[in-house]
């Protein structure tokens, strides 16, 4: 299966509010995370929103990245 490409508008579109999917991005990975219970509205800890690239964030968080290996992974983002 073919991922579809996001540029970083694009991706800020996918932020959980008004029913919509909640998506976040990491190292250019697109992660469909609207079905976690974590992030509510598409609210993480009140610290994070979806719609965004977490790349950065990651680093400072309790967990690491293989947390993300459950959600699919939906598209990649665009080098803008």
């Amino acid at each position: 299966m073919k991922l579809r490409r996001f540029s970083k508008e694009e991706l800020a579109r996918y932020d959980g509010s008004d029913n919509r999917p909640a998506y976040i991005a990491y190292k250019a990975k697109i992660y469909d995370i609207s079905k976690s219970f974590l992030w509510q509205k598409g609210r993480h800890q009140a610290l994070h929103v979806a719609g965004c690239d977490l790349t950065s964030d990651l680093a400072q968080a309790p967990h690491d990245e293989d947390l993300l290996e459950k959600f699919p992974v939906v598209g990649t983002l665009a080098d803008d």
